[in-house]
């Protein structure tokens, strides 16, 4: 099934990726450009460091507030992995394992943490910072991917204890987030992956949206894919 998934998404992402390139949007810079993406672990940190590089100066461009919730904008640099969902805390749902690195001005998602050290927990959303999400594929958005949803009466879903409490499989872990020049990077712990050290990866460059308003669209949807590290998301890199 979820070798089917990641198929299915392939072809959307390498659609979309095309159409990206030929309509340039107010995010799609050099920012967003991938040049290389790597996860390695450290045996003596008992941790894992990934990393994206870019052409331009990561994590330099957030998104533009529009003041509200509806329609926020998302911006992400994302790992897309072969993780199965119960190492990072979602049970045995289905779908496809992502780190996501995101930045968004118009609303806080991590309650526990106060990224910008300001005593205020609930105002630091355009500071860069990791999320935990399961990606299942949505034609109706035009990135082909979406978060996935469930009922919040759902009582067979499992989330870890941080995830932001929202119904959908996400979860706001914490790990630090670092930019500096053309990198993006992210310290995980072995013990929040189930101590995987040989899953494979990819890398995505994204501009996602919240949707609070319609029915006929998902909670935080893929709009547009920047970039594709191996261009054709077939996950074909191990950790070093």
């Amino acid at each position: 099934m979820k070798t089917t998934l990641v198929v299915a998404t392939t072809a959307l992402f390498c659609s979309i990726f095309t159409n990206s390139c030929a309509q340039q949007s107010t995010y799609n810079t050099a920012d967003f450009s991938i040049e290389k993406v790597v996860v390695m672990h450290r045996q003596e940190i008992g941790a894992t460091v990934w990393e994206i590089q870019v052409k331009g100066i990561a994590g330099k461009t957030t998104p533009t507030p529009v003041g509200q919730l509806d329609g926020a904008p998302v911006l992400g640099y994302v790992f897309p992995t072969s993780l199965k969902s119960g190492d990072v805390g979602f049970g045995d749902a289905e779908g496809i394992v992502a780190l996501a690195l995101t930045s968004h001005p118009d609303f806080d998602d991590t309650p526990l943490w106060d990224e910008n050290n300001d005593r205020t927990f609930d105002n630091d959303g355009f500071v860069w910072h990791p999320h935990w999400v399961l990606l299942v594929e949505d034609e109706r958005v035009a990135g082909g991917l979406a978060v996935k949803q469930f009922k919040k009466d759902d009582t067979t879903v499992v989330l870890p204890p941080t995830n932001p409490g929202m119904p959908m499989y996400m979860d706001s872990p914490g790990f630090p987030v670092v930019t500096k020049t053309n990198t993006i990077r992210v310290v995980v712990p072995d013990y929040r992956i189930n101590h995987q050290t040989n899953f494979t990866y990819d890398g995505v460059t994204v501009f996602m949206q919240v949707n609070g308003s319609k029915d006929d669209l998902p909670l935080l949807g893929v709009y547009e894919v920047f970039g594709i590290a191996s261009g054709d998301l077939s996950l074909p890199y191990t950790v070093k």
